[in-house]
């Protein structure tokens, strides 16, 4: 009998479940539910942008109910698609980071009603109705808590023991603060509240019927409330982003979950799925963790990500800190330490440079051609569309630095590229480590052999191409993991995610090229003194 594991994904707009077999590394399933699209979920409220419309600017919430029914439609599709739910030892998901729901005190009895016999009749919309102390649930798109932040910030001692204490700046999405600004908004939502999941840990509470399971450390690390370094709720932290709400620090301390690892099996499946999917009762349910930890599990060094916006991620030691502020410190889905930096305006300014040049978004081969004609490191321009956080500054037009006589497409281009990834690397220096271990990159740029040599000439590293995972696939991968280690059975994560991840060969740096970029008065020296002049002439309006 095959042994699955199942990993599921809710993000922003779906619901995602990769199926892998724990023994082959086989994915046997993969489905995505749109959360608009979906005749079954499309009628919560939400708008284009997949929230619900905000009362004030800056406010971005979904409903948790949602959540509920995009778990029974998953599940219901995953048995009709005529998988044996029966083979699946092991659960582990994914949330977006960041978001977050609010429980009251019935949910400590709406709960349990998952595990009782009969339970499976009903659907989890109306066993778990009644549970929500806020009929919201505020997601990573929140802005609105600039003084939230600016105030905990200031209460800790200001950015550098803001940043030594929780291993980031307290960014304005991060949920301490967003419950914050709940309580302070509507305290009779706060006092109701008996305690706050995670969209990560929500999943894991519902698939036991346990409404207090805990919090793994990994998503912790995006909410300001945790020592970093001891992975536990920081009295600092968590006194600061209190201080002056109902209750104080022991009422806060109170709504929040214990903290465990992300590895941690947190129970067993509730019968409600037993008796409604027919999974096993023996079925383990794991902790689960947030998006980009569930993404990080697949790589064990340094991850590029080359999206429409560009995500590093930087193994560390767990000690080392970005002290600028601008990346954050987490731990993956197994409880490896990295460092996140996420840059906004990344792939999609590279489409609009095709563009200017009235290229499609999949018309690669002209400018792929055209990076073959110029040299690397020999076109300097900036432009960002959007406001960028990575390093925080404001939108500006195209800005061309240099280029010979009228601008063409292989300057813009091969400008727009270096650029970019100039910018994820030099501000990633203060948390890289040195040395030759391979960067792995992933996303539809890595089609690109010219993309790649420039990236591995940029960091002077040995890059490796890889499939696109995502989020789920970790999931599932971390799932086996668990599975496995509860059973004291053998284990490789690095060897497994080999087996469901294609990795291309590793391209080595050209040295010409390297130093094109490195050398003293080359490329990365112009681009950090003319990014300082740009960024200081854009701050953020």
């Amino acid at each position: 009998m095959a042994k699955l594991s199942l990993g599921l994904d809710a993000s922003t707009q779906s619901l995602s479940a990769i199926i892998v077999d724990i023994e082959s590394g086989d994915k046997s399933f993969e489905h995505s539910l749109d959360y608009r699209r979906d005749n079954r979920l499309n009628d919560f409220g939400i708008r284009s942008d997949y929230i619900i419309p905000p009362r004030v600017e800056g406010e971005a919430d979904q409903p948790p109910e949602m959540f509920w029914a995009a778990l029974d439609a998953m599940l219901d599709d995953i048995r009709t698609a005529g998988i044996s739910l029966a083979n699946v030892v092991v659960i582990n998901d994914s949330g977006q980071q960041h978001g977050h729901v609010y429980l009251n005190k019935s949910a400590e009895d709406l709960f349990p009603q998952l595990r009782q016999k009969g339970s499976g009749e009903k659907d989890l919309l109306s066993l778990l109705e009644g549970s929500l102390a806020y009929l919201s649930s505020p997601i990573w798109m929140t802005s609105n808590t600039v003084a939230q932040t600016e105030y905990v910030r200031a209460a800790v001692g200001g950015k550098g023991n803001m940043i030594r204490l929780s291993g980031s700046d307290a960014p304005l999405r991060f949920t301490g603060t967003v419950i914050r600004r709940v309580a302070e908004q509507f305290p009779e939502v706060y006092t109701a509240t008996e305690n706050v999941q995670l969209i990560s840990s929500l999943i894991p509470a519902i698939l036991t019927g346990n409404s207090k399971v805990p919090i793994d450390y990994g998503n912790a690390c995006g909410m300001s409330l945790m020592d970093y370094r001891n992975r536990e709720w920081s009295v600092e932290l968590v006194e600061a982003t209190a201080q002056g709400l109902p209750g104080g620090f022991e009422a806060f301390s109170e709504k929040l979950p214990d903290l465990v690892s992300p590895d941690t099996i947190v129970g067993n499946i509730a019968l409600y799925f037993v008796e409604k999917y027919g999974f096993s009762p023996s079925c383990k349910i794991v902790a689960g963790s947030g998006d980009n930890p569930q993404a990080k599990v697949l790589v064990s060094g340094d991850l590029l990500s080359l999206g429409t916006s560009f995500v590093n991620m930087v193994s560390t030691d767990g000690e080392t800190f970005d002290m600028e502020g601008l990346a954050n410190g987490m731990y993956d889905g197994i409880g490896r330490p990295f460092m996140f930096g996420c840059r906004t305006n990344g792939a999609m300014v590279w489409d609009e440079i095709r563009a200017l040049y009235n290229l499609s978004k999949e018309d690669y081969d002209p400018a792929e051609e055209a990076l073959r004609r110029i040299n690397p490191g020999s076109s300097l321009l900036f432009w960002q569309p959007k406001n960028e956080s990575f390093p925080p500054s404001g939108s500006f037009d195209l800005i061309r630095i240099t280029y010979h006589s009228e601008p063409t497409l292989e300057s813009d281009y091969a400008g727009i590229i270096d650029s970019s990834l100039a910018a994820v690397y030099v501000h990633s220096e203060a948390f890289t480590k040195t040395g030759q271990e391979s960067l792995y990159v992933t996303g539809g740029a890595t089609i690109s052999s010219e993309i790649m040599r420039r990236i591995a000439a940029i960091w002077n590293r040995k890059v490796v191409s890889i499939e696109t995972g995502g989020p789920a696939l970790g999931a599932a991968v971390a799932g086996a993991y668990a599975a496995c280690e509860s059973e004291d059975l053998p284990f490789d994560v690095e060897q497994f995610s080999q087996k469901v991840l294609k990795r291309d060969k590793p391209i080595e740096p050209n040295p010409a090229e390297v130093a094109a970029y490195h050398n003293r008065g080359g490329y990365l020296e112009q681009f950090r003194i003319e990014e300082a002049k740009i960024i200081a002439q854009h701050p953020i309006e």
